[in-house]
């Protein structure tokens, strides 16, 4: 192929067409030719345009090249994501997510570390995306217009999956050595990562350590799951979030502004029962399975918020894009909720036991034939409510508590409210007959200074919407 001779440019129209040319993934002669072929077929009442040069010729640039050259631009209707495909088995999984992104209409360019190559194909990713896939920090076409600042900013989100251990640990110490870290740290837009790695790394304090300084930085996060790992015989907490999962919170990342009314704003969640020790293998506990808590805290991240949630044992997975402190006693999760103030809002909808067993067996505690056990001697916990609420330093802007009632609901709650010195009770009926306690569906009332408003019956999900609703409407105010 004869080439073309680009000549006879000012310097700003020259850096132009780099740069046009570079957002194609062309060379600029090849773009120089697709300008032609465009000119050529322009509508009949423009300007004639000159006969297509045979590709024997040398084309004089500047009579051929409109100037300016404008930057071609996405539809302002789609949306772009940047994906960013870390090295690791679950890299398979991206290919899907991909997939599940453009069925959103969503525009996906995609980014593969050196390591993520070894596992899937840049034309994989590039096939199902339809966009060129970067790969290399120093590509001299790509790095023309400094493309690792263009890749970090010409987006509305970046999403990390898998987010493997070696590239979490990166993105907490502001490494910089490669496409992918190069471009998180020059990110302005949001980043929702979704680790992957065998469960022994997921659990070493390094990596723990990391995902909290991610948080801490506001990076948001989804998953791990628990399940079989692609090793045999591997199993527990590190399997990356199934596509469609991460598709929802993505969407969830993306909602306008008018759909994320808690945009800047931190929320602490507590959930769960906790778990009191009497001996190494019993404990005090009740029936709360977190379900109404963890649906609180999906709530308020979907409405924009950073949400940190203190959950007791509980068995259901994480909400995305919250930052989950697991505890299993009182004096755990009490801790834990001063660690993360200051907040604008707190929710506590955990089932916190009232007493711990003052001491605790060693060992475990035998049953002797024909003697009663020891009396077990019990310590009131300290109120995590009551506490928060009547912080002197570092009171929330509002305080929700939880009252789980089994008679005289509303009177109860309304001492509560007083007691407490909380803003907002949300009040129910959690007799057995219910069903509530560790069920689906939930019959609430919100007892405030203003009154009670009892609410219908309703999914858990729709109480935490409607509670989150609320929440933004009061911190609005």
């Amino acid at each position: 192929m004869a080439s073309i001779t680009i000549r006879q440019l000012d310097e700003s129209l020259k850096q132009q067409l780099r740069l046009r040319a570079a957002t194609h993934g062309r060379s600029m002669e090849d773009e120089v030719r697709t300008i032609l072929r465009a000119a050529a077929a322009g509508p009949a009442e423009a300007a004639p345009a000159r006969p297509s040069p045979r590709r024997s010729e040398p084309v004089a640039a500047d009579a051929a090249v409109p100037s300016p050259i404008p930057r071609p631009a996405a539809p302002t209707a789609t949306r772009r994501i940047l994906l960013i495909i870390g090295g690791g088995i679950a890299a398979y999984k991206s290919l899907d997510l991909i997939r599940r992104l453009r069925e959103r209409h969503l525009a996906v360019r995609c980014i593969l570390t050196a390591a993520a190559q070894e596992f899937i194909t840049p034309l994989a990713a590039g096939a199902l995306s339809g966009e060129r896939v970067f790969t290399d920090l120093f590509d001299t076409t790509s790095e023309l217009d400094i493309g690792h600042i263009r890749l970090a900013r010409d987006t509305d989100a970046i999403v990390v999956a898998p987010a493997t251990a070696d590239l979490m640990a990166k993105m907490a110490g502001g490494h910089a050595n490669d496409l992918a870290s190069a471009v998180l740290l020059a990110a302005n837009r949001p980043i929702l990562i979704a680790p992957a790695m065998n469960p022994a790394m997921w659990a070493r304090r390094a990596t723990q350590r990391n995902l909290a300084r991610l948080i801490d930085d506001g990076i948001l996060t989804i998953g791990p799951n628990a399940g079989e790992m692609a090793e045999h015989g591997e199993a527990g907490i590190g399997r990356m979030a199934e596509p469609l999962e991460i598709a929802a919170a993505v969407e969830a990342l993306l909602g306008d502004a008018g759909e994320r009314p808690l945009a800047g704003k931190r929320i602490i969640v507590t959930s769960g029962p906790t778990h009191e020790p009497i001996d190494p293998v019993r404990y005090i506990a009740n029936r709360s399975s977190g379900r109404q808590g963890h649906a609180i805290a999906a709530a308020a991240a979907a409405a924009g918020a950073q949400v940190i949630l203190v959950s007791g044992p509980v068995n259901v997975p994480n909400p995305p894009g919250v930052r989950t402190v697991k505890v299993e006693t009182a004096r755990e999760m009490f801790d834990a909720v001063e660690v993360a103030l200051p907040a604008d809002c707190a929710v506590f909808a955990a089932a916190v036991a009232d007493w711990r067993v003052a001491a605790p067996g060693r060992e475990k505690i035998k049953k002797q034939k024909g003697k009663a056990p020891r009396p077990l001697a019990l310590i009131e916990n300290r109120d995590i409510l009551s506490t928060i609420a009547h912080h002197k330093a570092q009171r929330p802007h509002l305080v929700i508590g939880f009252a789980a009632e089994t008679e005289n609901v509303i009177p109860n709650a309304k001492a509560k409210l007083a007691r407490k010195g909380s803003d907002w009770i949300v009040a129910n009926d959690v007799s057995p007959e219910t069903g509530i306690m560790g069920g689906e569906m939930n019959s609430v009332h919100l007892v405030t200074a203003d009154g009670v408003e009892s609410w219908p019956p309703q999914s858990k999900d729709e109480v935490a919407r409607a509670l989150v609703s609320r929440i933004a409407t009061a911190l609005g105010d």
